[in-house]
């Protein structure tokens, strides 16, 4: 397992790209907020949004994970580790009052980053004081 990056994976430059392509500027690779381990893949502090690019096997996809053929109960802890993780780090996030997405590898990044872009505007612009004219 030592060969698998834990950072710019295809999938995540893929999607990293595409939102850069919109115009969107973020930060790669860093924990939302302080006292929680876990990194986010691209994370927009100023709107609070923070983006996940999971991989298909190691997060358990419901449509392409399919369970290794052996040393089934390693992988099968493993994956549902993974799964709980990942919930229990969604929660934490969204008690903190941060919004979160969860990518698919094998979604399409153009609209993935669509998507990412939508949820960024929307939650910056809630955050923006009034304005007077």
């Amino acid at each position: 397992m030592r060969g698998n990056k834990g950072r710019d994976t295809r999938p995540e430059l893929a999607v990293r790209s595409a939102v850069h392509a919109l115009g969107l500027r973020y930060r790669v690779g860093m924990s939302p907020m302080p006292g929680i381990r876990r990194t986010a893949d691209l994370v927009f502090p100023r709107a609070k949004v923070a983006v996940f690019v999971d991989g298909c096997f190691w997060h358990g996809c419901p449509e392409h994970h399919r369970p290794a053929k052996r040393n089934v109960e390693f992988w099968q802890t493993k994956i549902e580790g993974n799964i709980a993780r990942d919930a229990d780090t969604d929660d934490r996030l969204r008690q903190a009052g941060w919004r979160v997405i969860r990518v698919w590898e094998h979604e399409e990044p153009a609209e993935a980053a669509a998507a990412i872009k939508a949820i960024v505007r929307e939650a910056a612009s809630r955050d923006e004081p009034p304005t007077c004219r």
